[in-house]
């Protein structure tokens, strides 16, 4: 689904990442960890073309998109969401929604302005599947509520239901158990096997290691801006490279 090839990222002096390589393998669940200032945020924002790598190569689905700008691979199906919550807070939880449902709308400036017949139609047709998103991550009840209001929990809801709006083939998600408590971290890894059920592959950032050896396929350990080490959950626990670097040692 995505292959890093070799993926370097430089600001001035300073080597956030180094070297890194590995692939996202379809329809699995794939967790990316380390401490603090590994490079992991920095991976996903040249993953998604906020970043353009200093050296290496993104390819989604096989095909290069290493120069391909951040609203082309979401088009694509290449999605994600933050680590800070980015939400319209002045509009509507349902208004959040239908905003991520726009490259489903084939009106045009003419027929929003004159409210044309087919531009109607189609605009209830976003309005339904908005809904269907919010019941799918258990917030339909706040769907009138304005964004700017909500808790943090629930806020994060909305931004994966956003998400999901695009339709993505591949969801990073940046932490998005930070901020969580437990039983809503609980119910966060519950909706993220759902998402990989629905047949969306995912990839997630996290430092809760009880969400990411509950959920996750593969592991991938950054350290430093270099890849530390891959593989199962059990695998990863049982390394002691990581175990040093990160787990830490009784």
């Amino acid at each position: 689904m995505l292959s890093l090839s070799g993926i370097g990222k430089r600001f001035g002096g300073l080597t956030a990442l180094d070297g890194i390589s590995f692939e996202v393998g379809k329809g699995a669940i794939t967790g990316i960890i380390g401490p603090n200032g590994a490079g992991k945020t920095t991976l996903f924002n040249v993953a998604t073309g906020i970043y353009p790598p200093s050296c290496g190569a993104v390819l989604f689905g096989g095909k290069d998109i290493s120069k391909l700008p951040p609203e082309g691979r979401a088009r694509l199906g290449l999605v994600r969401t933050f680590q800070n919550i980015e939400l319209f807070g002045k509009m509507t939880v349902l208004e959040n929604v239908m905003v991520g449902l726009h490259t489903q709308s084939g009106s045009g400036l003419f027929a929003c302005s004159f409210r044309m017949p087919w531009q109607m139609k189609e605009e209830r047709r976003i309005r339904e599947r908005a809904l269907e998103l919010l019941e799918f991550v258990g917030i339909p009840d706040l769907a009138d509520v304005q964004a700017g209001t909500l808790s943090f929990g629930k806020g994060r809801l909305l931004e994966i239901a956003r998400a999901m709006a695009l339709e993505p083939k591949l969801l990073l998600m940046d932490e998005p158990a930070a901020g969580l408590n437990s039983g809503e971290t609980a119910d966060l890894g519950d909706l993220i096997k759902r998402i990989r059920d629905l047949g969306v592959t995912v990839a997630l950032v996290e430092h809760d290691m009880d969400l990411v050896m509950d959920i996750c396929d593969h592991l991938v350990v950054l350290n430093l801006g270099t890849m530390l080490a891959q593989g199962t959950p059990r695998e990863i626990q049982d390394n002691p490279a990581v175990i040093t670097a990160y787990l830490g040692e009784e």
